[in-house]
């Protein structure tokens, strides 16, 4: 009885532990959101929507052996006294953290058809191969960087030339 109303009493507590229902509780970022809108560039057509990422920095380390001291070695080639070596590692950036900015197929685009929708593009292109439930997930974002690296954009937000690409999106009429 009393295991009972102790797993009653928390249940109720962590009930009432909703996020902006206790003061300083915060709900954390939606994993699952599309992205966030980026302030578009000077220039950029009105009602274009742009999103922004970054790609982090590729570093690189190096560990090699510098000569110290050189061997100490007599005329007939007996080695008197071995050479000495120090070990230095250091780290050098191969590839340059970049902010990226790109156009984006506006949030209101991105409903679960569209992104069931261009689940099915990415798996009939082999990049994903997950089901179609329209689910902006971590499986569906792997797709969508995979399917984007080839062409230049290391990202996991759907960009407008990619949603091209697969169709999802009219290209602009040119006339």
């Amino acid at each position: 009885m009393f295991k009972a109303i102790v797993a009653i009493s928390a249940g109720l507590i962590l009930a009432g532990c909703q996020p902006g229902t206790v003061p300083g509780l915060v709900a954390r970022a939606d994993a699952t959101a599309p992205y966030t809108p980026a302030a578009a560039p000077p220039g950029a057509a009105p009602g274009s929507c742009w999103g922004s990422d970054s790609s982090p920095a590729v570093v690189e380390t190096v560990t090699q052996q510098v000569l110290l001291q050189p061997a100490q070695v007599s005329a007939d080639g007996t080695v008197l006294a071995p050479a000495y070596y120090k070990t230095e590692t250091q780290q050098r950036i191969v590839k340059e953290r970049q902010e990226l900015l790109f156009e984006t197929p506006c949030l209101n685009v991105l409903t679960p058809e569209f992104i069931a929708s261009l689940q099915r593009a990415l798996n009939a292109r082999g990049q994903y191969a997950g089901s179609d439930h329209g689910r902006l997930d971590t499986d569906t974002r792997r797709a969508i960087r995979a399917f984007q690296a080839p062409q230049g954009l290391d990202s996991s937000i759907l960009s407008i030339a990619a949603a091209r690409r697969l169709g999802l999106i009219a290209y602009p009429r040119s006339e």
